[in-house]
């Protein structure tokens, strides 16, 4: 099944937008495409990177009736993570969907 890359990101912005809810007004976060997820300097931190991996996998299991495991060897033996930002994860969904 082949979904488009916006539809991917809206999906990633969209969860985004719902753990950010729970962060007080003060934290909230603006997120885009160059949202840095992971690395030097990230807009969240490790637990929240962990609730998007998990919540990714459950809504495309879920809307699309495929199940992919975000968190397997060919994410973690990448030189550059698909984790850096929202457009290195939409990306490598993608790949995974392709």
């Amino acid at each position: 099944m082949a979904i488009e890359k916006q539809e991917i990101e809206n999906l990633i912005l969209s969860i985004l937008s719902s753990i950010n809810k729970l962060n007080d007004e003060d934290e909230k976060i603006d997120f885009n495409s160059d949202s840095v997820l992971f690395g030097e300097n990230p807009q969240i931190d490790s637990l929240t990177l962990v609730s998007l991996v998990v919540d990714l996998e459950g809504a495309i299991s879920e809307n699309y009736d495929v199940n992919i495991s975000l968190t397997d060897d060919r994410a973690m033996t990448r030189e550059i993570s698909p984790f850096l930002t929202v457009a290195t994860l939409r990306d490598y969904i993608e790949e995974l969907l392709s």
